[in-house]
């Protein structure tokens, strides 16, 4: 199985051009699942029946794993077993028919304006590894863009005289705008930050750690959670939340949702709906408090 698991990852890296964040995940959840069979005794593809991929997510169902963790494991076995199907490792996808667990749609966790401003506003010396941290802040708030599109932006995808970023995945680039307050933090990094924390041999990259190496989503991570404590701010940080504050602070000032959905690359005008929902709860909330007889 493991030649099978192998195969596949070399497949959706070469031809289906995943990120390598996305082909972390995939072999995570085969690997997963092949330590399960092999527990199990099955030790081949051909042997794998639905009966046991059935069992081994009510097994992580009983370990507690959260209803997204199980859904995403099994999205990554009828990607693998498709495969196979398609590869001719075997006759039918035992995956067919296998449904995840119903998911409870929570409304993403955003901050006030107030707080977005605070937490903003904390890298506020003149220090390369400041001026960084400042215009990545801005930029994420700024244009709604992935952190691992951010960490991954070269020189080449910012425009600063017309203000833009270009951002690209596997299947497409989204051109996304951002305005004065990001435009004055890249150019404060770009013509006094910058130059002290590349390598000697330079870097392609827009931003890197401060060796002049790629930045990694653990580093960003680390960065935002010290300086959202900094600012006072109770809830704990993470980098979506500043992609679900821009969005919904958009969506709240009268953005057209279609215009959310393509800045925020949704494949699914669906799940960009939620900001708009957000704020409707919101306006239900304001009128029942001020109402007379709301």
């Amino acid at each position: 199985m493991t030649q099978e698991i192998d195969a596949f990852m070399k497949y959706l890296q070469e031809v289906k051009k995943i990120s390598k964040n996305t082909a972390v995940s995939y072999e995570t959840d085969l690997r997963k699942m092949k330590e399960f069979l092999y527990s199990e005794g099955v030790l081949s593809v051909e042997d794998v029946r639905q009966e046991h991929l059935k069992i081994y997510m009510e097994k992580q169902e009983q370990e507690g794993k959260k209803p997204a963790t199980i859904s995403r494991g099994l999205a990554s076995m009828k990607a693998f077993f498709q495969y196979l199907v398609v590869q001719n490792y075997v006759n039918q996808n035992v995956t067919d028919g296998l449904k995840a667990p119903k998911l409870e749609k929570k409304a993403p966790v955003i901050l006030s304006m107030e707080e977005t401003s605070r937490l903003l506003d904390q890298p506020n010396g003149n220090t390369p590894k400041e001026l960084r941290d400042h215009a990545m802040l801005e930029l994420l708030y700024a244009t709604g863009i992935r952190v691992s599109e951010l960490i991954s932006l070269k020189l080449s995808d910012i425009n600063l005289k017309l203000e833009y970023v270009t951002c690209r995945d596997a299947h497409k680039e989204r051109i996304i705008p951002f305005g004065e307050a990001a435009k004055e933090a890249l150019q404060h990094y770009l013509e006094e930050g910058r130059s002290y924390l590349v390598s000697e041999e330079g870097s392609e990259y827009l931003f890197t750690n401060c060796s002049g190496k790629e930045m990694s989503r653990q580093g960003f991570w680390k960065l935002i959670k010290a300086y959202g404590k900094k600012a006072g701010i109770e809830t704990e940080i993470t980098p979506h939340m500043l992609r679900h504050s821009f969005a919904a602070h958009l969506v709240s000032n009268g953005a057209d949702l279609k215009a959310v959905q393509e800045m925020l690359g949704h494949a699914d005008i669906s799940t960009t709906q939620i900001y708009a929902q957000m704020k409707q709860s919101r306006i239900r909330e304001v009128y029942a408090k001020a109402h007379p007889r709301g």
